[in-house]
C-alpha cells in the first residue's frame, strides 16, 4: 500500500526517561542505495522499553530524541534509485543491523553481529543516535530488506526479527534434537525460543516464568510443561541438556546453572545489566556446564522468514496486543508488564485496520 512520499512522517520518538511522543518529523530524502518503506507492523522490543523507562538500555544512554523500534515488516513504497532491492509494492521484512569495524577489534568475519562497530535500527550506542523504524515511513539502504513472500501475511512476518535472535540463540546450544531443554523466562523471546526448539525436535521442553500468561504462552509454542519460575527444588529437577536463559536477570541465570545437568550448555540470550553480577560460578565448574553467549544474530531471519511461511514455525500464540501508532504510550505500558501481555505490536500507516487481537 503506498501511503504517499511527502518529505515528512508521523514517528514514535523517545525524548527521554518517562517521555515518549507520537510526534511529525521529517524523512530523509534517500541515497541512490536506500528505498522508502511503508511499515504495517512494528513489535515493542524490550530495548524499547528501556528507552521509555530508564533514558538507556544497558550502556546505551539517551542523549538526543530517538525514532524507537527495530522489530519491524512493510511495503516498499519507493524503491531504491539505483535498482537494488526490492520493487515498490514488495512486502518486507528488516534486518536492522549494520556491522562496522568500530575501534578495529578482532572479530570473526562471518559472524558480522559481533562487529565492534555495529549499529542496529533504535539504538544510542553510538553517537549520533541510529533512528528506529517506528514511523508510517522510513527510508532504509537495501541491503536491509527482505522480500516476503506474498501469502505470508505481515502481521505474523512482525516476528521475524525477534524469532531470529531465538533462532539464534538455539543455534548456539548446538544439536537440540532429542535433548531435554530448559528455557528460563517465557517472555517473546522465551516463547519464540520454544516454538524454534518444537520446530527443531527438541524431546522436552520446560519453560519458566513468574507469571501465569507468559508459561499459557510458552504451553501453547510448544513447551512440553512450564514451572513457575519461583519453584527453585523443580527448576532444578529439570536436569536439562540443554538451558536457554531468556530472562537477563540474576536469579535466572542461577536457576539455568542450577537446571542444567553436568555437562550441560548454557545459551545466555537474556541480556543481563552492565557490571558485574552474581554468578554461582563454583557449581557451573563442577558440573563442566558450558556457558555460551548469544547476540542478535546473523542471517537466521532468511531461515526465520522460509519457516514462517511454510508453516513449520508456529509463532500464532506470541503476540497478545495490537495498538495503532497513535496509542504507543499505551501500548508501551501494556508491554512493560509481563504479567498481562507477550509481544505487542503497534500498527502503522501501511495497514488501515488490525487483522488480530485488540488492546
Amino acid at each position: 500500500m503506498t501511503v504517499g512520499t511527502t518529505g515528512a512522517t508521523r514517528a514514535v520518538v523517545a525524548h527521554g526517561a518517562g517521555d515518549l511522543r507520537v510526534e511529525e518529523i521529517a524523512l530523509a530524502a534517500p541515497a541512490p542505495d536506500e528505498a522508502v518503506i511503508a511499515i504495517a507492523y512494528g513489535g515493542v522490543c524490550g530495548s524499547d522499553l528501556h528507552y521509555w523507562t530508564h533514558g538507556a538500555a544497558g550502556e546505551s544512554i539517551l542523549r538526543a530524541p530517538m525514532v524507537l523500534g527495530h522489530e519491524v515488516v512493510g511495503v516498499v513504497d519507493v524503491a531504491a534509485a539505483d535498482g537494488s532491492g526490492p520493487a515498490a509494492g514488495t512486502p518486507v521484512a528488516v534486518h536492522p543491523a549494520t556491522p562496522l569495524p568500530g575501534d578495529g577489534s578482532r572479530y570473526p568475519q562471518d559472524r558480522p553481529n559481533l562487529a565492534p562497530g555495529a549499529t542496529y535500527l533504535g539504538s544510542a550506542a553510538r553517537i549520533p543516535h541510529t533512528a528506529g523504524a517506528f514511523a508510517d515511513r522510513v527510508v532504509l539502504p537495501t541491503r536491509m530488506l527482505r522480500a516476503l513472500p506474498t501469502d505470508l501475511p505481515l502481521r505474523t512476518a512482525a516476528l521475524a526479527e525477534p524469532a531470529a535472535v531465538a533462532w539464534h540463540a538455539v543455534r548456539r546450544a548446538g544439536e537440540v534434537r532429542g535433548k531435554r531443554v530448559l528455557v528460563i523466562g517465557s517472555g517473546p523471546i522465551g516463547a519464540l525460543a520454544v516454538a524454534v526448539l518444537h520446530r527443531a525436535g527438541a524431546a522436552e521442553i520446560v519453560a519458566t516464568d513468574l507469571h501465569e500468561l507468559p508459561r499459557s504462552i510458552a504451553t501453547a509454542a510448544g513447551a512440553t510443561r512450564t514451572i513457575d519460575a519461583r519453584d527453585g527444588e523443580a527448576v532444578a529437577a529439570v536436569d536439562a541438556d540443554i538451558v536457554i536463559e531468556s530472562s537477563g536477570t540474576v536469579p535466572g541465570l542461577a536457576a539455568a546453572i542450577a537446571g542444567a545437568s553436568r555437562g550441560g550448555r548454557i545459551v545466555l540470550v537474556g541480556l543481563l545489566p552492565p557490571g558485574d553480577q552474581p554468578v554461582p560460578v563454583a557449581r557451573a565448574i563442577a558440573r563442566e556446564l558450558e556457558l555460551v553467549g548469544s547476540f542478535r544474530f546473523t542471517d537466521e531471519i532468511d531461515e526465520v522468514i522460509a519457516a514462517l511461511a511454510d508453516g513449520s514455525l508456529d509463532v500464532s500464540a506470541i503476540v497478545t496486543h495490537e495498538f495503532a501508532a497513535e496509542e504507543a504510550l499505551h501500548a508501551f505500558g501494556i508491554a512493560r508488564d509481563a504479567s498481562v501481555s507477550g509481544k505487542v505490536l503497534l500498527r502503522f500507516g501501511a495497514v488501515s485496520d488490525g487483522d488480530g487481537v485488540a488492546g
